[in-house]
C-alpha cells in the first residue's frame, strides 16, 4: 500500500504544494518528508480526513517522499491505546501507510529532557514556582507587556536543581513549571515566556510511572518534527502565532534539522460540531451508542454508517486547501458520498412503511414465479442480475397509495393502474379497512402479458417498488441523519450546543428486503430503490438478524428544511442551493409550454424517464444542448443521464458551458465504445469545463484511456480471485452479487482504467 491511492492521477494543486515544488526545484530539499501527528486522547473525525489526505498527499510532491504518523502523546491523563489503534485502523481505511515510519513523542521523552538541561544551561529557561493564577495574572493584555515572574532570574545552579527534582516526583503538581526565558513584552503572547515542562504525577500508557514531568505540545511538537528530519510541518491556523515560538525552541536548541512550519484552514462544517472535547461529552452522556455511532462525525462512525474513503477523498480533494477559515456545507460531503456509492452499490428493493396487496387473480396455489432484476442500471458498466420472487401477496410502500390523489399523483390509487418494478401492471380494485378506517390491505389484480413491456392500449405513468410477503426478509432499518438540526450548533457561547441536538436523527423502523441480501457479508453496501444508500451494519447485523444503516438519502432533504420561514425581502437573494448527486425533479404542478410538451412528448418516446424528460424539456438551452448531442452519438438514455446529473449540476454556478452538444455525444461515444470507464468520463467532464478542451483530446493529453488489453488484466483478476477464495465460491454456488466485488476491486487496483466491460467477461469466464 502506497501513501497515495490515486496513482498515476494528477494531485490537486494548493498554495502548499506550490512551495513544496518550488522548493524542490531550487534545492533546498531533496525530498519531502511531512507528518500527521494525532493526540491519542480520541477518535479521529472529517476535520483529521482533511489533514490526513493533504500530509499524505503532500509527500508524494516529487520523489522519495514520505509521511510519517506520530503520536503526540504528551497527557497521560487523557491518552489510551484505544485511540492510538483506532488512530492508525482509521488512517488505513481511508488508504494511506507510514510504512515503518511509525512514531511517539513519549519515545523522545529522554532527548526533550536533555535539551531542557540545555536550555537551563545557557540561560535560556528557568523554573518558575507562581501558581498558575499569578502567572496568568502577570502576563498582560494585548496591549500591556507581561510582568516578569520573580523566580525568572533564579541561578542556573538552582533551576537545575529543582528541575531535576521536578523530574524525580519531589514536588506536587502546580508547585513549579519550566518556562522559557524569551520577552515578557514580546507583541506576540505565546512568546511571553512560554511553559516548556508542567508536573503531572500520571500513569502514561507507554512509559507508565518513569516521568512525573510531561513537555507541553509547543515544545514537543517541533523537537519531533526536527528528530524524524520533517521538512515541511503543516497545521492548521490556529497554530499561526505558535509559528515563532516554533522557530525559536528549534534555533535555541540547536538541533540540526530545521523544519519549516506552513498553517492552513481547518475544516468547518454545518450541522456538526468538530471538538473533540464535545464528541467526548456526547459519548460518555450517551446522547450517541459510541464513537462509531453512525450520527458521529468521526472516521469510524462514518465507516459505520456506510460512507467509503474514496468518497472521502474525493470530499477532502473538492473543498481545497484554503488559507482562510471557513464552513463548508455538509451538502458536499454527501454529495462525494452519492456519487461514489451510484457507481458500485448493488441495487435492491425495501419497504420501509408496509402495505399488504394481494393479487386476486394470482392464482391461490399456484408456485411462485421468480422475475428478473438488473443489480445496476443501465449506465453503471458492472453486469449483474438477481431473482426477484414474484407472489400473490405482496407488500407496497404505504405513501405509493392514495385513497383521494391529487392532480400529478402517478401512484397507486382505486381504479388505477402503476407498474411493479421489474414485474407487472397491477390495477386497485378493492380498498380494505379495519373498524378505525385505517387501510389495511388492497386488493389488486395484474396484467399476467405485461412483464417487461407496457400494454399498448393504455399508458402507465407509475413505477412503484414492492417486495413479496412469504419471501421478503425482515429486517432492523435504522434511518439515520443529521445530529444537528441548526447549521452552528456550537455558535452561541450561551447556549449549550447539545440542546441543539436533532431529535429525529435516528428512527428505527422495521422493514422488509429482498431475499437476495441474505447470504451478504456485514458491511455490504446497496441502493434501496427510491429510498437512499444502505449498509448492512458492520457491528450488530447477520444473517439471523438483519440490520441496516442509512447511508445518505438519493437527495439532500434538508436544502428546503434548512430555509429560514420567515418571509424573504424581495431584494434578498435567494439561498444558494445544496450540492446534490441529481438535482431535485421540477414541482409537480408546472404547467409546459406547447414547446416544451412536443419535448417532452418526444423525449419519452426515445425511453426517458418522466422525471429526465420534464428536466430535460424545461429550458430551451438544455434541451439544445441533448438534441445536438443525440445528433453526434445515438444514444439518448446515456446522454440523457449526463445531461441530468453533470450538465444541470455545473450550470448552477455558471452562464453556460465551454463546450457544445457535440463535445457531450463525443464523450458518452468514448464511454460507450469503451475508450474510458464512467467514473474517468467525470473527470474528462470537469477538465473540459475548466479548459473547453474536446474529450478526445482531454483523453489523450492526459493519458486516461482504458485498459483494453486481456493479458495486462488477467494477471490482476487471477491474483484477486486466489486472494479471495470464499468470495469466488459464493459466486458459483449462485451469489451473482459477488461480481460486483471482482468488478470493484479490479477497477481500484487499475486507478479506474481497466474496461469494465471486458472485466466482466475476464472475470466471468474465469468464475464460470
Amino acid at each position: 500500500m502506497s501513501n497515495n491511492r490515486n496513482e498515476g492521477a494528477a494531485a490537486p494543486s494548493n498554495f502548499i504544494r506550490n512551495i513544496i515544488e518550488e522548493d524542490l526545484r531550487s534545492g533546498k530539499h531533496d525530498r519531502v518528508v511531512t507528518r500527521f501527528p494525532p493526540e491519542p486522547n480520541g477518535y479521529l473525525h472529517i476535520g483529521h480526513a482533511k489533514s490526513i489526505c493533504l500530509n499524505f498527499g503532500l509527500s508524494t510532491t516529487g520523489e522519495n517522499g514520505r509521511c510519517h504518523l506520530r503520536f503526540d502523546d504528551t497527557n497521560p491523563e487523557t491518552e489510551d491505546m484505544e485511540f492510538v489503534e483506532s488512530i492508525q485502523r482509521d488512517i488505513r481505511w481511508l488508504g494511506f501507510e507510514w510504512n515503518e515510519h511509525l512514531y511517539f513523542a513519549s519515545g523522545y521523552f529522554d532527548r526533550f529532557y536533555e535539551l531542557a538541561i540545555k536550555l537551563i544551561e545557557d540561560g535560556k529557561a528557568y523554573v518558575d514556582s507562581q501558581s498558575l493564577e499569578e502567572m496568568r495574572a502577570n502576563r498582560g493584555t494585548v496591549t500591556q507587556p507581561g510582568k516578569h515572574s520573580p523566580y525568572r532570574e533564579r541561578s542556573v545552579a538552582e533551576n537545575l536543581d529543582l528541575f531535576e527534582r521536578m523530574a524525580r516526583g519531589e514536588f506536587p503538581e502546580g508547585a513549579h513549571v519550566l518556562r522559557a526565558k524569551i520577552d515578557m513584552a514580546s507583541p506576540n503572547m505565546k512568546m511571553r515566556d512560554p511553559l516548556l515542562y508542567r508536573i503531572r504525577h500520571a500513569h502514561h500508557y507507554r512509559t507508565g510511572d518513569k516521568w512525573h514531568i510531561y513537555p507541553m505540545y509547543d515544545y514537543a511538537h517541533c523537537l519531533s518534527d526536527s528528530f524524524e528530519g520533517v521538512t515541511h510541518s503543516v497545521c492548521t491556523l490556529e497554530f499561526e502565532n505558535n509559528r515563532e515560538l516554533y522557530d525559536w525552541v528549534i534555533r535555541e536548541t540547536g538541533v540540526p534539522c530545521v523544519p519549516r512550519q506552513y498553517e492552513f484552514a481547518r475544516l468547518g462544517l454545518n450541522y456538526t460540531v468538530m471538538s473533540k472535547r464535545k464528541l467526548k461529552q456526547l459519548v460518555e452522556e450517551n446522547f450517541v451508542s459510541g464513537w462509531d455511532d453512525p450520527r458521529m462525525p468521526t472516521i469510524a462512525g462514518m465507516r459505520r454508517r456506510g460512507y467509503t474513503p474514496s468518497a472521502i477523498r474525493d470530499f477532502c480533494e473538492r473543498i481545497g486547501v484554503a488559507k482562510a477559515n471557513s464552513t463548508v456545507d455538509i451538502g458536499q460531503l454527501e454529495f462525494s458520498v452519492r456519487n461514489d456509492l451510484n457507481a458500485f452499490a448493488p441495487r435492491v428493493m425495501c419497504v420501509l412503511d408496509p402495505l399488504k396487496v394481494t393479487l386476486t387473480n394470482f392464482p391461490a396455489g399456484k408456485k411462485e414465479e421468480m422475475l428478473t432484476g438488473s443489480l445496476y442500471p443501465h449506465d453503471i458498466p458492472l453486469e449483474g442480475e438477481r431473482e426477484i420472487p414474484f407472489s400473490r401477496e405482496i407488500y407496497i410502500e404505504r405513501s405509493d397509495f392514495m385513497e383521494d390523489p391529487p392532480k400529478k399523483f402517478h401512484r397507486l390509487a382505486p381504479g388505477r393502474e402503476v407498474r411493479l418494478r421489474h414485474g407487472y401492471v397491477v390495477r386497485c380494485d378493492e380498498v380494505i379497512k379495519n373498524g378505525s378506517g385505517a387501510v389495511v390491505e388492497l386488493r389488486c389484480s395484474y396484467d399476467p402479458d405485461t412483464l417487461g413491456k407496457n400494454p399498448p392500449d393504455r399508458k402507465i405513468k407509475g413505477t412503484i417498488h414492492w417486495v413479496s410477503v412469504n419471501r421478503a426478509l425482515s429486517a432492523e432499518v435504522r434511518l439515520y441523519d443529521r445530529l444537528f438540526k441548526d447549521e452552528r450548533p456550537d455558535g452561541d457561547k450561551d447556549v449549550d450546543f447539545k440542546d441543539h441536538l436533532n431529535p429525529d436523527s435516528l428512527k428505527v423502523v422495521t422493514g422488509y428486503v429482498e431475499p437476495c441480501v441474505a447470504d451478504d457479508e456485514p458491511g455490504s453496501r446497496y441502493q434501496f430503490e427510491r429510498q437512499g444508500y444502505f449498509i448492512s451494519d458492520p457491528v450488530d447485523s447477520d444473517p439471523d438478524e438483519l440490520v441496516f444503516n442509512r447511508t445518505v438519502s438519493l437527495r439532500d432533504s434538508w436544502s428546503k428544511i434548512a430555509e429560514p420561514a420567515a418571509e424573504q425581502p424581495k431584494t434578498a437573494p435567494k439561498p444558494k442551493p445544496k450540492a446534490t448527486a441529481k438535482p431535485a425533479a421540477p414541482k409537480a404542478t408546472r404547467e409546459r409550454t406547447p414547446q416544451q410538451q412536443v419535448l417532452y412528448d418526444k423525449y419519452r418516446d426515445l425511453g426517458l424517464s418522466d422525471e429526465d424528460a420534464d428536466l430535460i424539456s424545461a429550458e430551451d438551452t438544455v434541451a439544445g444542448l441533448f438534441e445536438d448531442a443525440a445528433a453526434a452519438h445515438d444514444n439518448p438514455k446515456g446522454i440523457a443521464n449526463w445531461v441530468v446529473n453533470e450538465v444541470l449540476r455545473a450550470l448552477k454556478d455558471r452562464d453556460g458551458l465551454p463546450f457544445d452538444g457535440a463535445a457531450l455525444g463525443e464523450l458518452v461515444k468514448l464511454i460507450d465504445e469503451g475508450t474510458i470507464s464512467g467514473k474517468i468520463g467525470k473527470d474528462v467532464f470537469e477538465e473540459m469545463l475548466s479548459s473547453g478542451e474536446g474529450p478526445a483530446a482531454v483523453v489523450e493529453r492526459k493519458g486516461l484511456r482504458q485498459v483494453s488489453d486481456a493479458g495486462a488484466l488477467e494477471p490482476i483478476i487471477d491474483q484477486l480471485i486466489a486472494a479471495n477464495p470464499d468470495k469466488a465460491a459464493r459466486y458459483r454456488e449462485g451469489k451473482k452479487s459477488m461480481m460486483g466485488f471482482f468488478v470493484g476491486q479490479v477497477m481500484k487496483q487499475t486507478g479506474g482504467k481497466a474496461n469494465p466491460q471486458l472485466v466482466n467477461q475476464l472475470i466471468r469466464s474465469k468464475l464460470d
